[in-house]
């Protein structure tokens, strides 16, 4: 193994974790292409891709189901954008090896590391992917005008959380059960196709539909969201709070889950793959 002498004092420890997060970061954002210029246009083209799916959709379905008075458009990038950062977390959070990577042989990573580098650089890249969209649909078709601009903020955040710690969850069940938890994931991100309402709204679904939904913290956040973004919108069936509480609950368990599996941890677990 290779050793690296650690810092004395707690500042120290602090700025060099800081580092090592930082270059992790930078791998990580690195490994989805050679070059990083081309790893965020590609993701920029899927995006797009997605987006131009559900316009067509949304046009034979007719804009009236969106249910609120505004631009059609900005109406799909609310949902879309949080839509891409929440499964993308789940996939790349649950895709990390818990215990058998070549990285923890060298003596300052550990796996809380590799777990923020991979939140952070997926979050980097869907930063960098709706900022360029949102700047380039301002400057080529029209001015965007967000109501809350922060809140709509929080909510990515929000969404980029919840994400990140149902990864956790997957990840810390991976090396026991591979190929459930690949089929458990799967079903998961298929089903928020439907249940995240991205094509519509809470405050237009009624009673029975609306329990359908409900579970699903992204359904939340992306309601909410759009709250933010529109001037005319309130929603009244969902809450950013039930997210939060649903997040924070998942990366408990799944935190718990990972401390207990790296107790447990072989190299037998890779030829299981």
């Amino acid at each position: 193994m290779f050793y690296f002498r650690r810092n004395r004092t707690l500042l120290g420890s602090a700025f060099t974790t800081a580092e090592l997060i930082f270059h992790a970061v930078v791998r990580s954002v690195r490994s989805q292409h050679h070059n990083a210029v081309l790893a965020i246009i590609i993701n920029i083209i899927q995006v797009l891709a997605l987006v131009a799916v559900f316009y067509l959709i949304m046009s034979f379905m007719g804009p009236r189901i969106a249910k609120i008075r505004g631009e059609f458009i900005l109406f799909l990038l609310s949902g879309v954008f949080l839509f891409i950062t929440h499964i993308k977390s789940i996939s790349s959070i649950a895709a990390l090896n818990t215990g058998n990577n070549p990285m923890m042989l060298h003596s300052p990573m550990n796996m809380m590391v590799m777990l923020l580098a991979t939140a952070f650089g997926m979050l980097y890249t869907q930063l960098m992917t709706i900022i360029v969209i949102l700047f380039l649909y301002s400057v080529a078709v029209s001015p965007i005008e967000l109501q809350d601009p922060g809140g709509a903020f929080a909510m990515l955040i929000m969404a980029w959380f919840t994400g990140c710690a149902a990864g956790v969850v997957f990840m810390a069940l991976r090396p026991w059960f591979p190929t459930t938890v690949s089929i458990l994931s799967n079903v998961y991100r298929r089903m928020n196709m439907i249940f995240s309402g991205k094509m519509f709204v809470a405050n237009a679904l009624g009673g029975a539909t609306l329990a359908m939904f409900a579970w699903n913290p992204l359904f939340h956040i992306i309601d909410q969201c759009r709250g933010f973004v529109f001037r005319n919108y309130f929603p009244r069936n969902t809450s950013w709070e039930y997210a939060l509480w649903v997040g924070l609950a998942l990366l408990l368990i799944g935190l718990l889950g990972i401390f207990f599996t790296r107790q447990h941890v072989s190299q037998s677990w890779d030829a299981r793959r």
